[in-house]
């Protein structure tokens, strides 16, 4: 296998100086040993909805063995919880305001010149492939094969659902699952065994209407849900944005969970029948995906594909299975922005192990670079989880997660809200309200109670508001000078993006350019954490070209610019 710190063309060039007529061959033989990627995404699956993750709802055996076979990440998160943007993010390895997609209803790449992950692996020989939810509102660029589902805004039908087979639209009878998994074999069957592969398996399932298939459908007819602890949730003590959300399951139509039965008197009680046929159908739509998950690793096994092929598991965005008294996603809230991580590679993975350093769905494009020794573009924003994913330890790993939801006005009147979650803290912004919340994730893991104005959690308060502050200059959100205007700090200091100021050589950034009118600076890794610092002496003025350390050269930094007071 190919070292992940090796590039590519580098490992291929190895094999160069053997003779000529042995060179083709050698070369396609090194393509065939690199390794394989079989990403499989749900939409709207909670991660308290898998056996592996602790669920107390359903069993989700072929899942919980990728997790048994190798790592469960326990804090991943998404940068943006809903559906096209969180794609957009997977592809391109950015934050929405970045890769320009911050709603459900905006095209991507229609001129095919977004540099995504899948492009790249294409460029260095990788047979590309996807099946099943784009969503995007364009035709996949970077892919040799796509069949992609259309029809209801694409998100396409559970029964007899259309696709568009590289460029042909058709209906394909049967049950979506099933024909997504039945056309990832095919393309895998089909593939040339002397190539690497990667193919994006995109289910549409668990995603509302849900819609079982015949062989799971009376799976939890006779099983009684817990209700969330906090599904008969008054809004109180938070922002009113929960309040004038339009996402509960009490308002449920008949399309979606049926019809109660005409005995029950109350909204209480109807509410409460809602909620198991909502859980009933929900995870009956679960069920399918963990039994084709399971053809996915039995062809893997039978091939003799299993050790050399990354699987990746994962959802778009996370989803409320009552919590609050809800459906659907959006917030910034626990269920809504954590997503299900799990990935195996014998050989590679050590097998079960877990993970809890703060991931997001910004890392997978990175991911799969690394893992292809393919060398990571510096305005990605995302890291390599290849090393974690290893079982070696990371220093300087993030200890701080940055979120945004954007789209507003929408069908679930959610609003756009965005902040940051460390280990324990969470804090929110929702700027068309103009009101904020804060809450201890060890005292309320709920998140029930705002204590934004609760005199004890003014200090840590304000350390999460610099820390936000922080993290929207790193991700390119804001100027700088925007952010420190707002809280009186523009004439002391002032922290920006360096794309301007860095100087390349030979593929790397080898200075940097310190401005007249700065005195000092401070760089910072893609970690977000200071790994340089600098102070001109007295005598030097005028624009100063600093070197650059050896460990930031490769990486799209950021830097603080200071007075000598600082």
């Amino acid at each position: 296998m190919v070292s992940a710190s090796m590039n590519r063309r580098q490992w291929l060039a190895k094999i160069g100086s053997i003779g000529a007529g042995l060179a083709v061959g050698s070369i396609a033989k090194a393509q065939q040993q690199m390794p394989n990627i079989l990403f499989i995404m749900t939409d709207d699956h909670a991660a308290n909805a898998l056996s592996c993750y602790g669920s107390v709802l359903n069993k989700t055996p072929n899942m919980d063995k990728i997790a048994n076979a190798g790592i469960k990440f326990t804090n991943c998160f998404v940068a943006n919880a809903l559906c096209s943007p969180s794609r957009a993010t997977l592809l391109t390895g950015k934050y929405s305001h970045l890769n320009g997609i911050t709603g459900n209803k905006i095209p991507f790449d229609e001129k095919n010149t977004v540099q995504t992950f899948p492009k790249m692996l294409q460029s260095e020989g990788y047979q590309t492939a996807l099946v099943g939810k784009w969503h995007l509102h364009a035709d996949p660029n970077g892919f040799d094969y796509w069949f992609k589902l259309t029809g209801r805004n694409e998100q396409g039908w559970y029964k007899n659902p259309k696709f568009n087979d590289n460029g042909t639209e058709k209906t394909v009878n049967g049950y979506v699952t099933d024909i997504i998994t039945d056309k990832t074999l095919e393309f895998l069957e089909n593939r040339d065994p002397a190539k690497p592969f990667c193919i994006l398996c995109n289910h549409k399932a668990p995603h509302r209407q849900w819609e079982p298939d015949d062989a799971h459908k009376h799976m939890y007819d006779n099983t009684v849900f817990p209700e969330p602890p906090n599904f008969w949730d008054e809004y109180a003590n938070r922002a009113s944005a929960a309040e004038k959300a339009n996402m509960r399951v009490a308002d449920l139509g008949d399309g979606t969970v049926g019809n109660p039965p005409a005995s029950l008197q109350t909204q209480e009680e109807r509410t409460a029948w809602k909620f198991q046929s909502y859980m009933r159908r929900y995870l009956a739509c679960v069920a399918s995906v963990d039994d084709n998950i399971g053809r996915l690793l039995d062809y893997l096994e039978t091939e003799g594909l299993k050790n050399n092929t990354l699987v990746v598991y994962t959802s778009d965005n996370g989803f409320f299975l009552g919590e609050h008294g809800w459906y659907d996603k959006r917030f910034m809230y626990e269920e809504s922005i954590r997503i299900p991580c799990l990935a195996m590679m014998p050989g590679t993975i050590p097998a079960g192990i877990t993970n809890d350093n703060f991931i997001g769905n910004i890392d997978y494009a990175s991911t799969f670079l690394d893992l292809a020794g393919i060398r990571i573009p510096s305005d990605f924003q995302g890291n390599s989880l290849l090393p974690l994913m290893k079982g070696q330890p990371v220093p300087g790993w993030r200890t701080s997660f940055y979120y945004h939801y954007h789209e507003f006005p929408n069908g679930h009147n959610a609003y756009e809200n965005y902040g940051v979650r460390s280990g324990r803290y969470k804090l929110i912004y929702y700027p068309l309200l103009k009101e904020w919340e804060f809450f201890n994730l060890q005292s309320d893991p709920n998140e029930m109670t705002s204590l934004y104005d609760d005199p004890g959690s003014q200090a840590k308060i304000s350390e999460l508001k610099s820390e936000l502050d922080r993290l929207r200059v790193f991700y390119g959100e804001v100027p700088a000078t925007a952010i420190y205007a707002q809280s009186g700090h523009a004439q002391r200091w002032k922290m920006e993006l360096a794309r301007k100021s860095l100087v390349k050589i030979d593929g790397e950034h080898r200075s940097i350019i310190l401005p007249a009118k700065a005195q000092g600076i401070d760089m910072f890794d893609l970690h977000g954490r200071i790994r340089g610092r600098f102070v001109r002496r007295a005598a030097e003025g005028g624009d100063m070209r600093i070197k650059l350390p050896k460990h930031l050269r490769s990486q799209f930094i950021s830097v603080r610019y200071f007075k000598i007071d600082d």
